[in-house]
């Protein structure tokens, strides 16, 4: 037993119909033209998937190794935090 009733059998008329879809593309544009800016936003990889490996985690743990390993930088750090730290620039190996 249904609490509403339901008819048999529905009538569409095409003129109804037209005008519903008329009205669905006139919200489809509105939307559009309203979201604009966050349609076209362009969203890092890391965001979407931040689990998965990306080419900048790779690249920046390429960078950690390559400082890891370069003995000019520890001797540097050797003499004290503060010498490492404030150095105009990182030498290449």
């Amino acid at each position: 037993m249904s609490v509403f009733a339901v008819p048999e059998k529905i009538e569409c008329l095409d003129e109804d119909i037209q005008t519903y879809a008329q009205h669905l593309n006139t919200l489809h544009d509105d939307f559009k033209n309203r979201f604009e800016d966050i349609l076209t936003m362009e969203i890092p990889p890391w965001i979407i998937t931040p689990f998965d490996e990306t080419e900048e985690a790779n690249v920046l743990q390429e960078e950690l190794l390559e400082l890891s390993t370069n003995e000019e930088l520890k001797v540097k750090f050797k003499k004290g935090y503060q010498t490492f730290w404030l150095q105009a620039e990182i030498p290449e190996k």
